[in-house]
């Protein structure tokens, strides 16, 4: 779910909550400007919200008298849209404004989580029942990641066979075009890097495997039932298998801080770190050119993460990596340099 439609969603809540909420007030709460909260109350509007601009010292905006917020008339796709990205970054510890868990306040967790709770009550039943075998069934890695939105049908299958661990029948293509039927007892789903993992047993080799579900094309529960292994929870599984297995890309960095600052960003189940040109005598608060070492499937996920370091930083390689850097860099340049977007039509308040 983008960014900007969690905003939207959450600001449809506050006003839901009643009375008349200042300009500061929303700025505050959705972590944004005040032309950026017109332009949200803007959205509302064109989905035929009544939205009311207060104007005078103490204005703000506040929902039309009587006004309730219907039934979500919802497809799968639709519902799995919104709570997943709600679910997601409240679960991975990143807000809307790019803060962590501990920087974000509580007036906004409670927002957000109010928000996933009212969204889930008024979906129709037989969507809400699904999605609740959908959260029990998700975990996440701690490697940071914008996620994509996979396929409704896909998803809510694998996660009701999670939770009633029924085996289930997927179709695979693996990273060499090769097309094949498995049969999966999956142990969990995983948020990971930006993308949606299961993991669990293939029964026909019955070892353990990791399958992206973007690479799954259909999914049907089987009959029969199966047991899930001691250990690990499926993230821990999913990270072990990760650090064990074949990439696309190594990637060599030297990023200059402290071992806290640069593990703030690319913890140690993401990144080896290692002393460059080491000095005796010094300890994790020094701060130094570091060496740091990973493997990605992708590298589009990284620009991000070192833009949030905002450290020092060198890339030994790949190249690829370089250019990337650099095309993110020009959008943020284009963007701060850009015209003001168009005002809405709301009043100022």
């Amino acid at each position: 779910m983008p960014r900007a439609t969690g905003r939207v969603l959450t600001l449809l809540e506050l006003l839901q909550s009643g009375g008349t909420r200042t300009m500061a007030e929303l700025a505050d709460r959705l972590g944004v400007e005040g032309r950026t909260v017109r332009r949200y109350v803007d959205q509302l509007i064109d989905l035929d919200v009544p939205v009311e601009s207060v104007r005078g010292r103490y204005g703000g905006y506040r929902l039309a008298p009587g006004y309730r917020l219907p039934p979500l008339m919802l497809s799968d796709d639709e519902a799995l849209a919104v709570l997943l990205g709600l679910v997601a970054r409240r679960r991975a510890g990143l807000t809307e404004t790019g803060q962590t868990a501990a920087e974000q306040t509580a007036a906004e967790r409670t927002a957000n989580e109010t928000a996933t709770a009212k969204i889930r009550r008024v979906l129709p039943q037989h969507i809400a029942h699904r999605l609740d075998s959908l959260l029990e069934a998700l975990d996440f890695t701690d490697q940071p990641g914008e996620l994509d939105t996979p396929d409704a049908g896909v998803l809510l299958t694998i996660a009701d066979a999670v939770r009633h661990h029924r085996p289930v029948s997927i179709r695979y293509t693996d990273r060499d075009g090769r097309l094949s039927d498995r049969t999966l007892h999956a142990y969990g789903i995983v948020a990971h890097a930006g993308r949606w993992y299961v993991t669990g047993e293939d029964a026909r080799i019955g070892e353990e495997r990791t399958f992206r579900l973007d690479r799954i094309a259909d999914a049907r529960a089987l009959p029969g039932s199966f047991e899930t292994p001691a250990g690990p929870g499926p993230a821990q599984r999913v990270s072990a298998g990760f650090a064990t297995a074949e990439y696309r890309h190594e990637v060599t960095l030297r990023i200059h801080g402290t071992v806290e600052q640069i593990r703030a960003h690319l913890p140690a189940s993401v990144a080896k770190l290692e002393e460059h040109e080491p000095a005796v005598g010094e300890d994790r608060a020094t701060e130094r050119w570091r060496r740091v070492e990973l493997r990605a499937e992708r590298l589009d996920w990284l620009p991000p993460v070192l833009a949030a370091l905002d450290r020092p930083f060198v890339i030994e390689r790949p190249a690829e990596l370089r250019d990337l850097v650099i095309a993110l860099a020009d959008r943020l340049t284009s963007y701060a340099a850009g015209p003001d977007r168009e005002e809405p039509r709301t009043a100022t308040p």
